[in-house]
């Protein structure tokens, strides 16, 4: 008796191929996003999507060039129709909880609407809570026939949350996080981020769990004068980030805050981690932990995924 044929997938959201990835349907994918880049290997798959932002914006042109093409009724991707309908997808993955973040159910009517034949299954992830992420994971799985390794994968996230859950217990200090998803305009990191800073023994400021990330005003993060700062900014790798600085020494106060007075500014790879609801917001959760106790028994010394900001850079200083 033949198997039955696995089913083709389209993954146009990263943290949706890290979930099809870890589920075991890694070869079921034919093709990705214009973000979707790991785990290694996936950059070989046909890319259906392309942005409209420039290369080499600043955060603030960030944000205007957005909502200058939200003004317009555009939005900020372009698929792939033609691409898209070559590779013949069973399944397409995508999302409806940010339109700035990647591409939506919005984006593909186009492509869906002269579909020739079956459609695709679309299914559309818009996770809130760590909890949502497992739901996704499960949702995931049962479209695509990986119920079971679905169902395991998450049982393996849950338990390495709890070894870090258990080791912030045993940890002597809880400091009072700032986690900053955008630079220019001020954002907090909201949704999911405030469990992965108590799962690692911290205590988040301005966001709650499920909420989404808020703006931020200055004069609040000054007066709740945090004892360390995370800087995350959504989609940005750490070289960003520090490129970015100047947004933050540039305002009143910055150097005054205890984060910046005792070199507890961190900036780490929000571009891999934090802003992808799947299986990496686990590793999240880790890499605050080491920059907890980092900032409790300073090393400094870099890793691939988070920084110290150096003194001179973090409070403006010349070096």
């Amino acid at each position: 008796m033949s198997q039955p044929r696995a089913p083709r997938i389209v993954s146009l959201l990263p943290s949706a191929t890290e979930i099809a990835v870890a589920i075991g349907c890694g070869d079921a994918l034919v093709g990705r996003s214009h973000e979707c880049d790991v785990p290694a290997g996936v950059e070989r798959l046909p890319v259906c999507t392309a942005t409209k932002l420039e290369k080499g914006l600043t955060a603030r042109q960030v944000e205007d060039r957005v909502q200058e093409i939200v003004r317009q009724g555009l939005s900020v991707y372009e698929v792939d129709a033609e691409r898209l309908k070559a590779l013949k997808p069973d399944i397409i993955l995508t999302q409806s909880q940010c339109a700035v973040c990647a591409v939506t159910p919005r984006d593909l009517e186009e492509a869906l609407a002269s579909w020739v034949g079956t459609p695709p299954v679309l299914l559309s992830l818009a996770p809130d809570t760590l909890a949502d992420v497992w739901g996704d994971i499960r949702r995931v799985g049962e479209v695509a026939g990986a119920d079971k390794a679905a169902a395991e994968t998450i049982v393996r996230l849950e338990a390495r949350l709890e070894r870090l859950r258990a080791k912030a217990a045993r940890r002597d200090w809880r400091p009072r996080v700032a986690a900053v998803e955008w630079m220019d305009p001020l954002m907090a990191a909201g949704n999911w981020v405030p469990e992965l800073i108590e799962a690692a023994g911290g205590a988040p400021l301005f966001a709650a769990a499920g909420q989404h990330s808020p703006w931020l005003e200055w004069d609040a993060l000054r007066e709740a004068d945090p004892d360390v700062i995370v800087l995350m900014p959504c989609g940005c790798r750490i070289p960003q980030v520090l490129d970015e600085m100047p947004a933050m020494t540039g305002r009143p106060g910055w150097r005054d805050l205890k984060a910046v007075r005792s070199s507890r500014v961190y900036a780490v790879d929000g571009h891999h981690y934090f802003s992808r609801p799947g299986p990496g917001l686990v590793e999240s959760a880790e890499v605050l932990d080491e920059i907890f106790d980092d900032a409790r028994d300073p090393r400094g010394v870099p890793t691939p995924r988070w920084r110290q900001v150096e003194l001179s850079l973090a409070s403006g200083l010349s070096a």
